[in-house]
């Protein structure tokens, strides 16, 4: 063996996560799935939770989550998400119970299902990936669409008198009694990755010390949907979606 070709500790710069199946993933090239898997499976595997984690995948494009992420997953019909983590935290309550939802699934057809998941307290973390769009289906206008942003079902851009206003879920989340910490976050950078990651390990720790539910909002980029280059989907969000969707934390009673 060439020597020149070992990797010693001190200059490895990247691993994959333990908890990653080596499999090729289904995501468009830039879309913010693969990164916030990533950081949901070193999570993880940081708290020593790999043999008592439960995550719920939704329908839409994170469907096939269960496939990338090695833990225990349950498969939910579409926004039904957040109702079947309540009852897995329930029956387990030593599990570390989480979703993973769009905003198609968790903002429209879910938008019940999550609210009342959240205003009950349950000790369970809501993952909501935000990309303003249906990027699965043919990119339909989603609940978070922004005002003026044109989609296939909106192709003049989106107008209040037709459409309505973009819903800013996480923003409801933070006026719930039973929320005990909410944030938003994104992973167009290393510096955001960072952020990202320390807002999922409180989220997660949270629900484990019983501090009520947790939601944690990435916002994201979808290149097809959006008909961008990744570098374009990445600049067009920094410049439209963080000025309407802040980011930060929103509120926070964990005391942790």
């Amino acid at each position: 063996m060439d020597n020149n070709n070992i990797i010693s500790p001190e200059n490895l710069v990247y691993q994959k996560p333990v908890l990653m199946n080596d499999v090729p993933m289904h995501y468009c090239p830039g879309c913010s799935h693969g990164v916030v898997h990533k950081l949901i499976a070193e999570v993880i595997a940081e708290m020593g939770m790999e043999e008592k984690t439960v995550g719920i995948s939704p329908v839409g494009c994170g469907v096939f989550a269960y496939r990338y992420i090695d833990i225990d997953w349950q498969e939910a019909a579409h926004g039904r998400a957040p109702a079947v983590a309540t009852g897995i935290k329930r029956v387990w309550p030593d599990r570390l119970v989480f979703t993973y939802q769009g905003d198609g699934d968790l903002a429209c057809i879910g938008a019940c299902e999550t609210i009342h998941a959240l205003n009950r307290g349950e000790n369970i973390v809501i993952i909501f990936i935000n990309n303003a769009i249906y990027g699965m289906t043919g990119g339909q206008m989603a609940p978070t669409t922004l005002m003026g942003q044109k989609t296939s079902t909106c192709p003049y851009g989106r107008v209040a008198e037709l459409h309505g206003y973009p819903l800013k879920i996480t923003e409801i989340a933070a006026t719930l009694e039973g929320t005990c910490y909410v944030s938003r976050q994104s992973v167009e950078s290393v510096a955001s990755i960072r952020k990202a990651k320390k807002a999922l390990r409180k989220a997660f720790e949270a629900s484990m010390a019983k501090k009520g539910s947790s939601l944690v909002e990435f916002v994201s980029t979808c290149s097809s949907g959006w008909k961008l280059t990744p570098k374009e989907a990445n600049e067009w969000m920094k410049e439209n979606m963080f000025k309407f969707y802040p980011k930060g934390d929103l509120k926070d009673t964990t005391g942790m």
